[in-house]
């Protein structure tokens, strides 16, 4: 049983292999792929069917007992995540069909596709946080290959400056797992966590968790460490893009909700109300930026920005129902992101521009990709009864509950203007006269549309759903919140 904890890591590792082989058979690779995908997803549904029924499954790797060995911890958290990440890796499989050229196919896309998705699963099911690093390098190297999957001049340019932050970001990273290590002499996540609690973590802790909180903030694009993103994720490929926007920061953030409901949660005084400043600022900065355009790419690049604010802030607030509002935020997130990520990429391969002053009147050639982008703008936005709305409803009673009024009107206003930049794509781009002029592509725009259809589905599910779906996430809340469940899980006797 404790063996299904690696498969979320193994399929896609060895799927990336053997595509790598058959690459230039096009037709071949992505058949392949596609079984693949949906296999995985079948069997990350089942290993978290099973988590949920019986508990977590911890993999002692090679029969190396925690903490000598290498540890993956697959509990309720993690797997919930990697099923979340399949979900989006299915919608992009079959988006990229179409999406893609055949050069940029047979330039071993599929390969790397699938050592992101390796690198995503095993950030969120490690157990131990030198390989939280490896896999974020795992991830990483598949990103610096697929941001300039095409080789153009400005994904040249704007992958530099991507390639360089992340560097300095794990040069730091393994730095301070380092002084860590040096400190409570071992990387296991929960015996860390024993020990810190042995000694009531002292300054020198808090100074590294501040240092790993950085590390983190700078994957998850955190105020002020967030100015390499909103051009590097418009760069590449829209299925790309929409993999980057899913995943990537999300890796960040749940590192964050991980370590410091696990491991740092003795001065949070100190971390915790610095989380909630930082916070209100991510969701200011981000927002200003998606009214600031209009480039509708950049408009949603942006978007990703407050929504990092507001998983934040949950984890500042730290109450179940605040940690509560962060997980549902960010499984909504994932899902909404990926999907919109997808729909402009298909409104911009229909109509040939990203400017929404050089479109208009969309909804009347394209109908099923304007309501499906309405529908996802209203879940972004979290109007109710959409996903977005479950999630922002807890963190901003929790916040009124604990007097953090300052967020909450900012959340507010976040949330507000956020509404307001979706609504302008949908009326300048879709809203209006129809234009005779334009050549409606409509084989094209239903291989596009069935995808972002899924995702949407999923989306709304996470909303209208949520008396199925909210147990699960007190459940998740409730648990972080007692680190010596999963201490007493992982260091078993």
């Amino acid at each position: 049983m404790s063996n299904l904890a690696v498969l979320p890591i193994l399929i896609p590792l060895l799927a990336g292999i053997f595509s790598a082989f058959i690459n230039k058979k096009t037709k071949m690779v992505r058949i392949f792929s596609i079984l693949v995908s949906i296999i995985n997803l079948i069997v990350v549904s089942y290993i978290g069917y099973t988590i949920f029924q019986n508990g977590s499954i911890i993999l002692e790797t090679g029969g190396w007992k925690a903490p000598y060995g290498i540890v993956l911890v697959a509990d309720m958290l993690s797997i919930l995540l990697v099923i979340t990440t399949n979900i989006i890796a299915v919608a992009c499989i079959f988006f990229a069909r179409k999406s893609l050229s055949q050069q940029q196919e047979s330039f071993y896309f599929y390969t790397f596709f699938f050592f992101l998705i390796t690198g995503v699963s095993g950030a969120f099911l490690t157990g131990d946080l030198f390989n939280l690093f490896v896999f974020f390098e795992v991830l990483l190297m598949s990103s610096y290959a697929l941001i300039v999957l095409g080789g153009g001049k400005i994904q040249l340019r704007e992958s530099i400056k991507y390639v360089l932050i992340n560097l300095f970001s794990s040069i730091l990273f393994v730095t301070v797992v380092s002084f860590l290590y040096s400190v409570v002499g071992t990387v296991n996540m929960a015996q860390i966590a024993e020990r810190v609690q042995e000694v009531e973590q002292k300054g020198i802790l808090t100074t590294i968790a501040i240092l790993l909180f950085f590390v983190f903030a700078t994957k998850a694009a955190v105020f002020p460490l967030y100015y390499w993103l909103p051009k590097s994720y418009i760069v590449p490929n829209p299925v790309v893009s929409a993999l980057f926007g899913a995943l990537l920061t999300k890796v960040g953030i749940y590192s964050i909700l991980r370590v410091f409901t696990t491991i740092f949660v003795y001065e949070i005084d100190i971390t915790h109300q610095f989380f909630l400043w930082l916070a209100a600022l991510t969701m200011i900065t981000g927002v200003i930026g998606a009214l600031s355009t209009n480039n509708i790419k950049l408009i949603i690049s942006y978007n990703i920005i407050p929504a990092v604010g507001f998983m934040l802030m949950g984890i500042g607030l730290y109450t179940e129902a605040s940690i509560s509002g962060s997980i549902y935020y960010l499984l909504h997130d994932m899902v909404v992101k990926g999907t919109l990520f997808l729909i402009v990429g298909a409104i911009v391969a229909l109509t040939g521009t990203s400017d929404l002053r050089k479109m208009g009147g969309l909804i009347h050639h394209y109908p099923v990709i304007g309501w499906l982008f309405f529908v996802a703008s209203l879940t972004l936005a979290g109007i109710p009864p959409f996903s977005g709305f479950i999630g922002k409803l807890l963190l901003l009673q929790e916040g009124l509950a604990q007097d953090q009024i300052a967020i909450v009107i900012i959340g507010l206003i976040t949330s507000l203007l956020i509404l307001f930049s979706m609504i302008r794509i949908f009326i300048q781009a879709f809203w209006g006269e129809k234009d005779d002029t334009i050549t409606p592509n409509r084989v094209k725009s239903r291989a596009y549309a069935w995808p972002i259809a899924f995702l949407v589905a999923f989306s709304v599910f996470l909303g209208v759903g949520a008396e199925y779906v909210y147990p699960m996430v007190e459940d998740i809340s409730a648990y972080l919140l007692d680190p010596s469940q999963y201490i007493d899980s992982v260091l078993k006797e």
